[in-house]
């Protein structure tokens, strides 16, 4: 049997898989506050323990660079080694795998269920694919064709803490506003859930709209201040605008990385929006995500035809680590 873990900043989630149940019926499966715990070995233990399963093997995408088997999570102070989880845990094989190629694992295997169309596009058969996950950071990968072995094979990457490019003159006020507090200023600062909370305060600092008194009320008592934004900026009724507004140049953003992580793998095979956030605002994505996302003046007509989806299964990670473990 595998442990298959998908490891985050915000939550983790473990399963226990049995071949012969298939990836989408675990025997076990529970989520846990990440930041509860001292480090991946005291987390899984206690799941194993929870669960009174014997593995054999196990697979964790890990949000973060994994080099020679070892990982740093980017948003917590674990450092995490396969073999020392080989050891703690008593399991025989270890791996770890960055969540990007996790995710990008699962794309191949994807149900209609799974995915929310933006562009249904025109893919071209055994093209790269792109993955962009906005999360508590923001993640991307792609997937490449293996000819040989007839199918795709997912590659990790560290994209989303390359430098943020602004493309119009508010994004060029929001890149001086967080190069005074950050010094480099990565798409993560403002692509993810660390971004719209400084999106929000740039729009709010810089007076491009009024926070109302009962905003900053609940804001001023949550521990996460992205729900309150999308909630009120989603709001059918009585929207507010600059809850609005922080989605709407939160999209923009998104739509012009996913744009350019599309050029720069020739994702023609299609681009799949992954992570936490794009589920929860698809009206906005909806609205304003292909203009941004194709507006790459001589390549805009290429991009037109590049399918965009958004992956709406949230267990999407944990499927790919339990393919990618199986599958060795």
């Amino acid at each position: 049997m595998l442990l298959a873990g998908d490891v985050g900043g915000t939550k983790t989630t473990l399963a226990i898989i049995a071949p012969d149940a298939g990836m989408r019926h675990p025997l076990a499966q529970a989520t846990f506050a990440s930041q509860a715990y001292a480090s991946l070995t005291q987390l899984a233990g206690e799941f194993l323990r929870q669960t009174g399963c014997r593995v054999d093997s196990a697979c964790f995408g890990v949000a973060g660079p994994v080099v020679a088997g070892r990982a740093s999570v980017t948003n917590l102070p674990w450092e995490v080694e396969a073999v020392e989880l080989s050891r703690s845990l008593g399991v025989a094989t270890v791996h770890l795998i960055n969540d990007l190629q996790a995710i990008a694992t699962a794309i191949p295997h994807l149900e209609a269920e799974d995915v929310h169309t933006l562009n249904p596009g025109c893919p071209v058969e055994g093209a790269a694919i792109a993955v962009i996950a906005p999360g508590t950071g923001l993640g991307e990968g792609f997937l490449t064709w293996d000819a040989t072995r007839g199918r795709y094979q997912a590659q990790p990457s560290e994209g989303g803490h390359a430098s943020f490019a602004p493309s119009n003159a508010l994004e060029d006020g929001l890149l001086h506003y967080l190069r005074e507090r950050y010094g480099h200023v990565s798409y993560e600062r403002v692509c993810s859930g660390i971004g719209l909370r400084n999106i929000y305060q740039y729009l709010k600092a810089s007076g491009r709209a009024e926070e109302p008194p009962w905003l900053a009320e609940r804001l001023a008592s949550a521990e996460d201040p992205n729900p309150i934004i999308v909630e009120a900026a989603l709001d059918a009724t009585q929207p507010c605008p600059l809850c609005v507004l922080t989605v709407d140049v939160f999209v923009s953003i998104l739509g012009n990385e996913a744009g350019n992580l599309a050029l720069k793998v020739l994702a023609t095979g299609g681009v799949y929006l992954a992570g936490g956030i794009p589920p929860r605002i698809l009206p906005a994505l909806e609205k304003g995500f292909l203009t941004a996302f194709r507006h790459k003046g001589r390549f805009a007509e290429l991009l037109s035809r590049v399918p965009v989806h958004v992956i709406i299964n949230p267990k999407v990670a944990l499927l790919g680590a339990a393919f990618y473990g199986l599958g060795l």
